[in-house]
């Protein structure tokens, strides 16, 4: 299974992805807001690898001036639904179809993985402003909860991929495994939880890329058997996961 047909299998869970995923804190615009030494109020952002919308909703009440850039037909249907008064072009980030010099911010949200940082991080650069900046980020699980580790193994072996790391990388390591190295990089990282019924906890699950390419029978058989741990753990049927975004944010030289 290529990486890119993992990254386009989204486009099929476009409404389990918008319905189920986690948002992001305020405190990480925050953070990108004291990274970049200006308000995103006014600031030209695209947000690449869109998808449904989520950081693009929430860079756009922060009064940026926002364009989404998404591959995947299904899921800026999504977007469209969800933002009607935002454009959004179709595109990835190793062919941005956006001007040079026209974008005073470009951000990824769950998405930076997707590319190809040969290419992606020459076209960040060559749309960005002077002083302008690159931001990627990711929600990371907290593998340090016992439960939240199980489970995770549990999804890794059904799935047939590797088991999440217990550990986080360094600073340095992130950076050159995100191919940034050579660039000015900040890193911050920000825990967080969010509680939502047992069902949204599924969803989010099923709408994962490395299941949305297996057998959905052999799916809803683990499912079903993870709904009965879950209520195990959390009798009210209410599930609190947390969260640690890891942010890294490279500014143009």
């Amino acid at each position: 299974m290529t990486t890119d047909s993992r990254a386009r299998a989204f486009d099929k869970a476009a409404a389990d992805y918008a319905m189920s995923r986690p948002s992001y804190p305020p405190a990480l615009f925050d953070v990108i807001e004291e990274l970049l030494g200006r308000p995103l109020a006014g600031a030209r952002v695209a947000d690449v690898g869109a998808g449904t919308g989520m950081a693009t909703s929430l860079l756009s009440e922060r009064g940026a001036e926002m364009i989404g850039v998404e591959p995947g037909e299904g899921m800026a249907a999504q977007f469209r639904s969800a933002l009607p008064g935002v454009p959004i072009v179709r595109g990835d980030g190793n062919a941005l179809p956006l001007a040079d010099g026209s974008h005073d911010l470009i951000t990824y949200a769950q998405a930076w993985q997707w590319t190809d940082t040969d290419r992606s991080v020459p076209e960040a650069l060559r749309v960005l402003t002077p002083g302008g900046a690159l931001a990627v980020w990711w929600n990371t699980h907290a593998f340090d909860v016992p439960w939240i580790a199980a489970q995770h193994e549990r999804i890794a072996h059904h799935c047939g991929v590797k088991s999440p790391a217990g550990t986080r990388l360094s600073d340095g390591e992130a950076t050159r495994l995100a191919g940034l190295a050579g660039l000015h990089v900040a890193r911050r990282q920000l825990r967080w939880s969010r509680t939502v019924p047992v069902d949204i906890h599924l969803a989010n699950i099923r709408s994962r890329s490395a299941f949305l390419v297996l057998d959905e029978t052999h799916n809803r058989a683990f499912l079903t058997d993870e709904r009965g741990r879950l209520r195990d753990i959390f009798p009210d049927e209410m599930v609190t996961e947390t969260y640690v975004v890891d942010l890294l944010l490279a500014r143009r030289p």
